[in-house]
């Protein structure tokens, strides 16, 4: 549903570009220190990387930079609540599993909290599961993405979070080194802070304009199969349960612009290196297959922080880690736009490190 709202009627403390799991999880954080949040959304609020996701609460990860892992751990340790205050407010169930991950590793590559385990005890855990390899388990969580995305839009209108869709913001509206607001395509909004929170898009709004790039994710969901309780990650593919019986299966890194589209021998892999792992998967049917553009960065560090525009915000980059950094994006955020001292260390992440790219 599209909204446009008159600026001269309405006023708000703080726009956010971008209605992903980040900028509607920020919103909701805003809306309980009682400031005025409008969020702008350029297609269908939800549908984007967030939509696309696997939903791994990998709260850590041999692949993942050693900068990101204690954000990583603490926005792990914070979903509980969270995933519960969001179905609180809406009413809507997000599907977060407690059944913790089975790793495959050819070279057992696991991290240190990850507890190697038999073939016997793999069999027990899974027993669709064929496994060549050396396997361990972790206790992680996973939720469903869509319907956690769907539970924050619902919250966050419950908290009277004023959302305008169908709207693509163009630029900033500022007065000398100061942010006022943002321009659309087809109005402007008036607002002291905004904060770019538009996931791969967000290197595409003037005035600065940020490294960030689209990295593709090509996956599919199958259903009609086997049961399995766990998350199964290996080198080369992982498969994501879902409650209601659907297993979902990725995923590719791809650089390939803005184009969202699968490719058939793509989908076709990525199943067939699922069949080889749980052989029954030969009796699912395809439910569906989907691309999502992750926004990546130069260094693969997300990007939070006040830029060098007084009162412009950027909250992207989050790459592979967008659902589970959503806890505590939002609370970082949240703090450094009301000047308070938070106490996660955040320097590797300022956008600052990034002037000399700017364009």
């Amino acid at each position: 549903m599209t909204r446009t709202y008159n600026a001269g009627v309405k006023s708000w403390d703080v726009v956010i570009i971008g209605a992903g799991i980040i900028g509607l999880s920020l919103a909701i954080s805003l809306r309980k220190q009682r400031l005025r949040v409008l969020v702008v959304e350029r297609g269908e609020p939800g549908r984007e990387a967030s939509y696309a996701a696997a939903g791994m609460l990998v709260g850590s990860g041999t692949e993942m930079p050693p900068a990101v892992k204690p954000l990583a751990a603490e926005s792990a340790r914070m979903y509980p609540e969270f995933a519960h205050e969001l179905e609180d407010e809406s009413g809507l169930k997000v599907d977060l599993r407690e059944q913790g991950t089975i790793l495959i590793s050819c070279d057992s590559a696991f991290p240190d909290s990850a507890e190697p385990i038999s073939r016997e005890r793999l069999r027990s855990l899974e027993p669709e599961l064929i496994v060549a390899s050396s396997a361990a388990y972790i206790s992680e969580r996973s939720v469903d993405p869509r319907a956690l995305t769907a539970a924050a839009f619902k919250a966050a209108r419950h908290r009277e979070v004023d959302i305008s869709s169908g709207s693509e913001v163009k630029g900033l509206l500022t007065s000398g080194d100061r942010v006022n607001g943002v321009q659309t395509d087809k109005t402007s909004y008036s607002a002291g802070i905004v904060v770019n929170c538009a996931g791969a898009w967000a290197g595409c709004i003037a005035a600065q304009k940020f490294p960030v790039r689209p990295v593709k994710g090509q996956m599919l969901a199958v259903v009609g199969g086997p049961h399995l309780e766990h998350v199964v990650r290996a080198d080369n593919v992982y498969l994501v349960p879902r409650s209601d019986g659907r297993i979902v299966i990725g995923s590719t890194l791809e650089d390939a612009g803005y184009n969202k589209q699968t490719d058939v021998s793509t989908i076709q892999r990525l199943l067939q290196a699922a069949r080889e792992l749980v052989p029954e998967l030969a009796k699912t049917k395809v439910h569906d297959d989907w691309a999502g553009l992750r926004p990546g960065t130069p260094d693969e560090l997300p990007i939070l922080g006040e830029t060098r525009t007084t009162g412009y915000f950027i909250a992207s980059g989050h790459y592979r880690d967008g659902i589970l950094l959503a806890p505590i994006t939002a609370e970082i955020m949240t703090g450094l736009i009301l000047g308070k001292s938070g106490t996660h260390d955040v320097g590797a992440f300022t956008p600052r490190r990034f002037l000399g790219l700017e364009q």
